[in-house]
């Protein structure tokens, strides 16, 4: 399914459109979250309409695994999960994030306004400035243009699947972390 864009239908909900590797993890990080209405994995940012996995898989799509978020702006910042999505995946290493590689997996903001774009620029500025990380931060941001959903089985993978061993050693401990950090930045997750 294509979405076209910037708001859904009331003005405190938005969209966010981010990728950060393998959309299962960045889906159970940000399904955690207060002020997250919804979070569906899909593609995004290639030349292919309506993709499958395998296809996008090839790396010839132009496709990023993403995940698209329906989140209340009177709960969570764009900053804040700006701030999370920097937190959950390593945005200095380009085309890859752990043993996932291609450019499929990139480290991508969507931006579906200029102000999105605009605090995006700022924050990769920040972190580089602050030498947050070792090396300087490749992730690109680029005006949003499409989503296509992912099919129904990468949907709650983590979910439906956590105790299968690639969520086990790569989803949770991420988890852990973010459920850690978002405690004490008081960003909060979920009760259940």
């Amino acid at each position: 399914m294509e979405r076209d864009g910037s708001k859904s239908s009331s003005s405190r909900m938005q969209l966010a459109t981010l990728g950060g590797g393998c959309f299962w993890c960045t889906e159970a990080v940000f399904g955690t979250l207060k002020g997250i209405e919804k979070v569906t994995p899909g593609y995004s940012g290639g030349t292919v309409a309506n993709p499958t996995y395998e296809q996008v898989s090839t790396g010839t799509t132009g496709h990023a695994e993403v995940i698209q978020i329906i989140f209340d702006a009177n709960v969570i910042s764009f900053e804040e999960i700006l701030e999370v999505f920097f937190a959950a995946h390593d945005p200095t290493t380009l085309n890859r994030q752990g043993a996932d590689f291609g450019t499929q997996y990139r480290s991508v903001i969507f931006y579906h306004t200029e102000q999105q774009k605009t605090i995006s620029l700022k924050w990769i500025e920040h972190l580089n400035d602050t030498k947050a990380f070792s090396d300087p931060i490749v992730t690109q941001v680029e005006p949003f243009t499409a989503f296509y959903e992912a099919e129904e089985y990468h949907k709650d993978y983590f979910k439906h699947h956590s105790e299968q061993p690639y969520c086990k050693l790569v989803i949770a401990p991420k988890l852990v972390k973010i459920r850690t950090r978002s405690n004490r930045k008081r960003v909060g997750k979920h009760d259940g």
